[in-house]
């Protein structure tokens, strides 16, 4: 059966020419083209592999007319979401379009090359309708961090009753917001830089006494993940730290710098390799102007030779709102978006999992279960076929452990209430899928990986691991001698945490030499050679972080065929 693929132009008529040198290279596929708006579709039999081609044909023409009645040579760039560049063939040497038409059909183009890396104007395209960066925000319990996401993007991050009981976050929290720029170069700073919810327009008026007339340029779409505080759910903040661009240091005014988890968390996002970090000193307004003076000191002190060295340190009020347009600014001007990799098969981390059936749904209106997460590379496609692992992990009747796989077709793609046809690397992504609602309910999914079918990394039950410790424990007040601080060496037997991406598992010491310990994991854990693990012991009953590693092998299971 054949193919149907149906090219859609938006807002300016196709060239022939172009679509033409399409249909050559799209070969096995039945083309319809469609003028005008719209958004691109695909349908495809359910055995076939799913392609779909959301392009943006504006396409930009360069003609050569060459003297002497010969023929006209056209070329031809594919104007995408995601910017312009030629495609390549399968030997990854440049090809363009036009070449591309008039080669055989073996060696020509991988046509998932459309989308390619970003450009300044594509980057706008996609900003304005789902989130490009992850920032998190960090430090020690009750410093204001959910307040803070808050106060920048209008959504109460604390959602779960017993969160609201005790006033404290305890699984991750997730918000978008878009931070945008008056255009009017007389309005001041930071009075200019404006923080609305994803539901904002694009260009919204400014609301500046004064430039009530000027309009507003949407500069980021920014997705916060909301880390806890409490040291009992170190482990949670670890999974979030996964997924984050840059990071939000929170430190209250009102308390001695630094606490317990304040120290821990930098050292975390230190260990995740995380370079872009903005301090936030909080609770300025329940304090005197000399103690805010010398507690700025005493961060500047605590920072240095961190990876926060130098940071930019505000002092705001999330609560009243204060300064949160200097915070915004610092956001644009400090924390840049990453490049991108949208060539490659996309692989997201899940952070949370949700079953959205509510009891006393009909037969027909129950949905399959959701995975939320952020895509780490490639572009995730509604109608795609996915794979999740390690997936379904039982153990036979020896005791060895067997996964496998979860196979899935995604139906829907959410940047909170922004339904989209695409998801691109960044920000926070809800991926409505045909699964089981049963295994995504409660968190289940927390620590697997999401992407396109037999492209994921191997499932890995032993991992060998070159590791460092920490000099000191960090977030523990520890009661009479130093030597209580230490960190000491691993030794066999013992019983670690380990975080890998957003998974926690535990795992067994079985041999250590040097800086070379062999780990036996309790569950699988789908990763790759060279990802970086946080180490964590158990010290007085609460799981500390001691160290971090790099995975140099390991042993794998064997995972069943595809399906699909």
């Amino acid at each position: 059966m054949k193919r149907r693929i149906c090219l859609v132009g938006y807002g300016k008529r196709v060239g022939e020419e172009f679509l033409f040198i399409m249909s050559r290279i799209l070969v096995g596929f039945d083309i319809d083209t469609v003028m005008g708006s719209g958004v691109a579709d695909a349908v495809s039999s359910p055995r076939a592999n799913q392609r779909a081609f959301e392009f943006r044909l504006g396409a930009e023409k360069r003609r050569e007319k060459s003297e002497g009645g010969k023929k006209k040579r056209v070329e031809l760039r594919a104007s995408t979401w995601f910017g312009e560049r030629k495609l390549r063939n399968r030997e990854g040497r440049r090809v363009s379009l036009s070449a591309a038409a008039s080669l055989p059909w073996r060696t020509r183009v991988s046509v998932s090359a459309i989308f390619v890396s970003r450009s300044a104007r594509s980057e706008d395209a996609v900003s304005r309708i789902e989130a490009t960066i992850n920032i998190g925000t960090i430090g020690h319990v009750a410093h204001g961090k959910s307040t803070v996401v808050k106060a920048i993007s209008g959504v109460q991050t604390v959602r779960f009753k017993n969160e609201l009981e005790r006033n404290i976050t305890i699984k991750l929290g997730y918000a978008n917001a878009k931070i945008y720029k008056c255009e009017d170069e007389r309005c001041p700073r930071p009075m200019c830089y404006k923080a609305y919810g994803s539901g904002k327009e694009d260009t919204p008026f400014c609301d500046v006494p004064g430039f009530e007339n000027a309009r507003m340029k949407l500069l980021r779409h920014v997705s916060f993940v909301d880390c806890p505080g409490h040291d009992i759910l170190m482990a949670t903040m670890l999974n979030g730290a996964a997924i984050m661009d840059g990071a939000l240091l929170l430190i209250a005014a009102n308390e001695s710098c630094p606490q317990p988890q304040t120290s821990e968390h930098l050292a975390a996002v230190e260990i995740m390799r995380l370079q872009h970090i903005i301090i936030l000193q909080n609770k300025v307004d329940l304090i005197q102007e000399n103690v805010a003076i010398n507690q700025h000191e005493a961060i500047q002190k605590f920072i240095q030779k961190t990876v926060a060295d130098g940071a930019p340190v505000i002092p705001i009020s999330a609560q009243l709102k204060y300064n949160i347009d200097v915070v915004c600014e610092y956001i644009v001007k400090k924390i840049p978006i990453p490049e991108r990799n949208f060539i490659s098969p996309p692989n997201m981390i899940v952070i949370r999992s949700f079953d959205v059936n509510k009891p006393g749904y009909e037969v027909d209106e129950i949905k399959g279960g959701v995975a939320g997460g952020s895509i780490l590379r490639g572009v995730l496609k509604v109608n795609q076929f996915i794979e999740v692992r390690p997936g379904i992990v039982v153990k036979d009747e020896n005791g060895s452990i067997r996964c496998t796989p979860i196979y899935s077709r995604i139906v829907s793609l959410y940047a909170e209430q922004n339904e989209l046809q695409f998801a691109v690397p960044g920000g926070l992504i809800g991926v409505g899928t045909t699964m089981d609602p049963t295994l995504t309910r409660a968190d289940r999914l927390v620590g697997q990986v999401l992407g396109e079918v037999g492209s994921l990394p191997e499932v890995f039950v032993e991992l060998e691991v070159n590791f460092f410790l920490l000099r000191r424990l960090l977030g523990v007040r520890t009661k009479g001698t130093e030597k209580q601080g230490k960190v000491s060496k691993l030794t066999k037997g013992e019983i670690l945490m380990l975080n890998i991406g957003s998974m926690s598992t535990g795992a067994r010491v079985v041999a250590v030499k040097n800086d070379l310990a062999k780990l036996q994991l309790t569950s699988p854990v789908c990763t790759s050679r060279g990802e970086k693990v946080a180490l964590s012991r158990r010290v007085e009953k609460h799981w500390r972080l001691i160290g971090w590693g790099q995975i140099q092998a390991g042993t794998t299971l064997d995972v069943p065929p595809s399906p699909i």
